[in-house]
């Protein structure tokens, strides 16, 4: 049975993997500061401590280490952003080093939104176009620091992950709740690009890419099908029956957001990625209608 540990597994993403991959018979390893169940393990993201020796003979190690972007961005939340995805790629970069028989191959989270916006232009890894603000600034230096460290036993991979679509947690359940209440039309102009992939094709293609030995460095995690936000709200309509939703202007996603203590670029960006290496090797989607991954997950 091949051993996996999951740093910072305890969230959406972690608990998707865990069910996923522990179905398919390996066994998951889960480190996080509040140890619950029996397969937890604690650490604190940034020091070396007894959590280390549990990477040794390992087959894999995936990084989703870092404080949820869903805050506003005043000093102390960018300090967290930064801190918690720096510092736990640091510490698990040297723990690897510190092994006799480090891990296989180690997975790190990175996100769709290094990306530039973009309404029309293609997003992959070897053509996307990189800009400078807080959020693409975090990735950018999130990804340096992985790259930095060097593991030469280890094989490693970047996951740009876009907006994973899930049962139990993640983006589809604000905005499900929103139609229900009647407020789900379009945000903004409605034209802004969303980038998706469902929970079982996310799972299945960080299997794919750490069970092929053969492959390493930026995957785009995303459906080879980016949707615009005015379609998404209308699939989640169509599949929820209900027959109308508010539209939502700038100006009040704007007060909205300062309400509930987010930011609207997590509505409003434009993100058009598209999973070129993964299909280039091979990799085929489940899900690649929007309208088919809703259904499937409500």
């Amino acid at each position: 049975m091949k051993t996996i540990i999951i740093a910072g597994g305890s969230g959406f993403l972690g608990q998707i993997l865990t069910q996923y991959f522990s179905k398919k018979g390996y066994t998951i390893k889960i480190l996080t500061r509040k140890p619950i169940n029996e397969n937890d393990i604690f650490w604190d993201a940034k020091n070396l401590g007894n959590w280390t020796k549990e990477l040794e003979n390992t087959f894999g190690l995936i990084n989703l280490t870092g404080k949820s972007v869903d805050c506003r961005y005043n000093k102390n939340n960018k300090k967290l952003i930064y801190d918690s995805r720096i510092d736990s790629t640091n510490v698990l970069g040297l723990a690897i080093n510190l092994c006799d028989n480090p891990p296989n191959v180690w997975v790190n989270s990175s996100t769709a939104t290094i990306y530039k916006d973009s309404l029309k232009k293609e997003m992959t890894e070897d053509s996307g176009e990189i800009g400078s603000d807080f959020s693409m600034d975090i990735a950018k230096s999130w990804e340096y620091a992985f790259n930095t460290i060097i593991n030469p036993k280890t094989r490693k991979i970047v996951l740009r992950t876009s907006i994973v679509l899930g049962k139990n947690g993640g983006a589809l359940i604000p905005l499900k709740r929103l139609t229900q209440c009647g407020l789900g039309g379009k945000q903004g102009s409605g034209n802004q690009k969303v980038s998706w992939i469902h929970e079982y094709d996310f799972s299945k293609a960080v299997e794919f890419i750490i069970e092929n030995e053969y492959l390493d460095g930026v995957f785009n995690l995303s459906s080879p099908y980016p949707t615009n936000n005015t379609t998404l709200m209308k699939s989640l309509r169509r599949t929820l029956n209900i027959p109308f939703g508010i539209n939502h202007p700038k100006w009040l996603l704007e007060i909205g957001a300062r309400i509930i203590k987010t930011e609207t670029e997590l509505i409003l960006k434009s993100r058009n990625v598209i999973p070129k290496r993964l299909e280039e090797n091979g990799f085929k989607f489940q899900f690649t209608e929007i309208e088919k991954a809703i259904e499937n997950l409500t």
